[in-house]
């Protein structure tokens, strides 16, 4: 019953910023762990970033490691996903990710619930 809907996304170019939402309803946003993925045309879905039921632990996939932050709001039901200093190399489809885990989750797979995506672009 967990229902999650990703916003924020668009063309921007190189070196721009971005924040992404998650709006999270069904359940009791607090206990779940949160993810960030991408997926590109052609290549396999990949952590950008997680972020610990309390909000108090982070993990970063290598490539977005400076530059991207995640964040949530428990009052409100919201993870965020700040970018900044896009890259071309960027540009893809970025899921919003939900687990009912005590730890942060750093594969797609032991996500068990999922948003529509929303895609990113970046000019050069």
């Amino acid at each position: 019953q967990v229902q999650l809907e990703e916003a924020g996304g668009g063309l921007v170019q190189t070196g721009d910023s971005l924040r992404l939402s998650c709006a999270f309803s069904g359940r009791t946003f607090s206990i779940y762990v949160m993810g960030w993925f991408r997926q590109a045309p052609g290549k396999e879905r990949e952590l950008v970033a997680a972020i610990s039921r309390a909000g108090d632990r982070t993990y970063y996939g290598d490539l977005v490691k400076g530059r991207f932050t995640i964040s949530r709001d428990n009052a409100n039901n919201i993870a965020y996903l700040h970018m900044n200093s896009l890259k071309p190399e960027d540009t893809a489809v970025y899921y919003c990710a939900a687990d009912n885990a005590v730890f942060i989750r750093e594969h797609a797979t032991d996500y068990d619930y999922w948003g529509q995506g929303t895609q990113v672009t970046v000019s050069s």
